[in-house]
């Protein structure tokens, strides 16, 4: 799989982290954070994280920051992401099995080296189970675009 990732300057090195594990499962990394500590906005990586991910350029997306809050909020501005803000593995699993999510949101500050690992790696290969998840994730398209075409 192509995984765009963003982070701000709180998630330089939890970026640097979950770009080793992408390697090793094997996906490429779009790199579209901010690569130094120097304070940076968290919307000026989210959003094009979210446009990718959104226009087909890569399959999933990964936001770090201090919280994981900001970049889930600002994502999911975006139409057609499912961003999650997740802080354990279960929360990782569930959101692909029942909402098909395709951004994971990760707090760079309250997770640590592990639990970010593990969060990753399940977030990527749990497959959506669909059924009335799917009917339920429809609805939400429909609402979607419903919104996109009156504004």
């Amino acid at each position: 799989m192509k995984i765009a990732v963003g982070n701000d300057h709180r998630g330089v090195a939890a970026k640097q982290r979950i770009a080793t594990v992408l390697n090793g499962l094997g996906h490429e990394l779009i790199d579209l954070g901010a690569t130094i500590s120097g304070s940076a906005d968290y919307p000026d990586f989210a959003i094009p994280v979210a446009e990718v991910v959104a226009g087909g350029g890569a399959d999933r997306g990964i936001l770090i920051c201090a919280t994981g809050h900001g970049m889930c909020i600002v994502a999911n501005k975006v139409h057609g992401i499912r961003a999650v803000n997740c802080r354990d593995v279960v929360d990782a699993e569930m959101s692909r099995l029942h909402n098909d999510a395709n951004v994971l949101c990760l707090s760079a500050d309250l997770l640590g080296e592990e639990a970010i690992e593990r969060m990753v790696r399940t977030w990527l290969e749990t497959k959506f189970e669909g059924g009335r998840h799917a009917r339920r994730l429809d609805k939400i398209s429909r609402y979607e675009n419903d919104q996109s075409v009156k504004s």
